[in-house]
């Protein structure tokens, strides 16, 4: 293939030393969870450089937001971090919600939140899976990804689909809670607690794992505020940040949970805050559907948000709303606004620039796995070249949500 497409080794990486060895990881390697590239300097098998190389995955989604209506950009935004899907959609409209200043109704907010937690523990049963196969732990995938499975399930009562949903939309949401949802999630809480803890017990005592993960990969505070780090891979290195407390967004103030921090930086140390992350988001899930208010699940502002379905076939102004939001969409004032959530990985954000146009002049993602994986070249410096898989795998990255 060309150069062109894919970069050579010396356009992108300048070898330092005479008896050093230059190694590639991917774009293929299993390890690298994606297309991407890893540039390693050996001497021996001690790392002495590291880069990593992206662009293999080139999608485009931003430049095509420009050409979509707002409403339509929101199947991009879950296609992303697919693994997080409903944190992308909240995001989206978090922004395009700035932009033409509507109100959500506190249920939608509530199930968004559900929504949103249910993607956060997906992804970490993801994350917990494919570390623990990466480093010859098989047994704890099998058990997550049932969990996973669970999850999916309750997704698709939504939206029909087990992944890429797009039911978290500027306005609301698509619809409301479906029939026997609540008891399906209720049963998940009441069971996902005891299995997680089947899983941590294989692996938090476990001395192969602890040998594989334990100081390995650290990153101090002040370089994850100097790399923009942010999410799990920042509060396993002490900083106590969670947009979720910080600014928090779709009522998020109204529940009770800890964020938890780790002290040493490691590999270890982030695995230890995603599980307890995963105990914290139960928490929250129970106190959404607990506290669970009544009213609309949108907005009632018919220029945002489509008509009720059944009114379609009584009411010709709800026919003629349907038809002017589908066809030509809405336009937000000429304006700019940034949303953000806490997702999976970090801080997810969009910032939106309206022209007062139907579509966005600028559509732009603040990706959480880009930040996190610049990481890679500063914790990977001084360990074996083994070590590279252990530290990838603690950053958690999905090139879906890097290369847009």
């Amino acid at each position: 293939m060309s150069n062109t497409f894919m970069p050579s080794t010396e356009t992108v990486f300048e070898k330092t030393g005479e008896n050093t060895m230059i190694v590639n990881m991917g774009p293929q390697h299993p390890s690298t969870h994606g297309v991407l590239r890893v540039i390693c300097e050996l001497e021996g098998e001690t790392i002495i450089k590291c880069k990593s190389v992206i662009g293999y995955l080139h999608t485009g989604m931003e430049k095509e937001a420009e050409y979509q209506q707002y409403q339509k950009c929101v199947v991009m935004t879950d296609r992303m971090d697919y693994l997080n899907a409903n944190g992308n959609n909240l995001a989206h409209a978090l922004a395009v919600e700035k932009l033409l200043g509507c109100e959500i109704p506190k249920r939608a907010q509530y199930i968004r939140v559900i929504l949103a937690e249910l993607s956060r523990l997906a992804s970490h049963c993801v994350w917990l899976g494919t570390h623990g196969l990466d480093l010859g732990a098989m047994t704890p995938f099998f058990y997550i990804f049932q969990q996973r499975e669970y999850i999916l399930d309750m997704f698709e009562m939504f939206a029909g689909v087990r992944m890429m949903p797009s039911w978290i939309v500027p306005g609301g949401l698509r619809g409301d809670i479906p029939e026997g949802f609540e008891a399906k999630l209720r049963k998940f809480l009441d069971e996902f607690p005891a299995e997680l803890k089947v899983v941590e017990d294989l692996l938090v005592g476990n001395p192969i794992w602890k040998e594989r993960t334990y100081d390995v990969g650290v990153l101090s505070a002040e370089d994850c505020l100097a790399l923009g780090c942010s999410g799990p891979i920042a509060r396993g290195s002490g900083v106590p940040f969670d947009l979720r407390k910080a600014t928090p967004y779709s009522s998020y103030e109204d529940f009770e949970f800890a964020i938890p921090v780790g002290k040493r930086g490691d590999v270890y140390d982030r695995f230890l805050v995603r599980i307890a992350e995963m105990k914290e988001s139960c928490k929250i899930i129970q106190q959404a559907i607990d506290g669970m208010p009544e009213g609309g699940f949108r907005t009632s502002d018919l220029k945002i948000a489509p008509p009720a379905r059944h009114e379609l076939d009584t009411s010709m102004e709800s026919l003629i709303h349907h038809f002017k939001l589908w066809t030509e969409g809405y336009h937000p004032p000429v304006g700019e606004a940034y949303g953000a959530v806490e997702g999976s990985k970090g801080e997810l954000g969009f910032y939106v620039i309206s022209d007062g146009s139907n579509r966005p002049y600028r559509w732009h993602e603040r990706p959480s796995s880009l930040m996190n994986l610049k990481a890679l070249e500063v914790l990977a410096v001084g360990r074996l070249i083994a070590d590279v898989i252990a530290i990838i795998g603690s950053i958690d990255i999905v090139l879906g949500e890097i290369d847009r």
